[in-house]
């Protein structure tokens, strides 16, 4: 079995937004801070979150800009745009009935 938890089907988008909430970001910081929110329980690989990062900036819903990181090396800085925003919210909320109704399936005798 493996130690970490495979992400659902669209549930990196939703990291993605919710990482990016506070301040823009590079990939590898991205990558650490779902680590982090999700206390070692996803670890984004950049296979997954690269064209994650761009399909979501397709959409509209990030932009990003070239920037030097934290050591100095340039790097690709993603931020949220206000229809970024506004999907972040809609997800919440549809991943917070869909939570509800698998909590109130599992409970179910």
């Amino acid at each position: 079995m493996a130690n970490k938890t495979d992400l659902l089907r669209g549930t990196l988008d939703l990291l993605i937004l919710q990482t990016l909430t506070l301040d823009p970001n590079h990939g590898l910081g991205i990558s650490r801070r779902i680590g982090q929110i999700t206390k070692g329980a996803f670890d984004v690989r950049a296979g997954s979150l690269f064209p994650a990062l761009h399909r979501l900036e397709e959409r509209g819903w990030l932009s990003s800009y070239w920037g030097d990181s934290e050591n100095n090396r340039k790097a690709r800085y993603y931020e949220m745009t206000a229809a970024g925003r506004k999907q972040l919210r809609a997800e919440t909320d549809n991943w917070d009935r869909v939570a509800l109704a698998i909590t109130r399936a599992l409970k179910a005798t």
